[in-house]
């Protein structure tokens, strides 16, 4: 399963015009369809009397998750061009809207594809992109005697400790690339005493 993906850092903004028509375009990192609905419900108000707020997302590592919206444009005139920029730049977790305000001459079809074409990748010319891991969570819980134990297999595993309570009872919270979790799990589950409190 693939575990590292590329994404946007912040958000970016990008400005394409075209006889008297403005698109504003605006890249975001996202991570869940709920942060989606939240952004273009806020885009909405704020231009509100733009003539279309076109759209596409991709979200998943393994990039099977994907929306491409119109808005009232011909059909595939401006989502599939977004989402085509998307694509090419090998990006997830991410949505692009495009505000489009109406300058009183149509563009075509021909037109309004590259129009929407260049106001996403004006907007992605000032993305930083980053390389991301998907991660698994996994709490420990754990007797003190068995402390080095567990510290041995995370210095050789080396996941990231989130956090820690060292006591008569002792728990760590690890987080640790998806593909490497089982063989760090198989290895914690060997310790005598050692418990998973819970996983994500």
């Amino acid at each position: 399963m693939e575990d590292l993906y590329r994404t946007i850092e912040t958000t970016t903004e990008g400005l394409y015009k075209e006889k008297g028509s403005k698109f504003l375009a605006f890249a975001y990192p996202v991570a869940t369809e709920e942060q989606i609905r939240d952004i273009l419900a806020g885009l909405k108000e704020k231009y509100y009397d733009a003539r279309h707020h076109c759209y596409a997302w991709r979200l998943g590592a393994d990039k099977t998750r994907f929306r491409a919206n119109d808005d009232g444009e011909p059909s595939s005139t401006a989502g599939k061009p977004i989402l085509g920029q998307i694509q090419s730049n090998d990006l997830t977790n991410i949505l692009i809207v495009v505000v489009r305000y109406f300058g009183g001459i149509k563009l075509g079809v021909s037109g309004l594809i590259n129009a929407y074409r260049e106001a996403t990748a004006d907007a992605l010319r000032y993305a930083v992109v980053v390389e991301k891991t998907v991660d698994e969570l996994l709490r420990i819980h754990f007797s003190y005697l068995v402390l080095n134990d567990v510290m041995k297999v995370i210095k050789e595993e080396n996941p990231e400790v989130l956090d820690r309570r060292f006591e008569i009872e002792c728990e760590m919270c690890l987080s640790i690339r998806q593909k490497s979790f089982p063989q760090l799990k198989q290895r914690l589950s060997q310790i005598e005493s050692l418990i998973f409190v819970e996983e994500s």
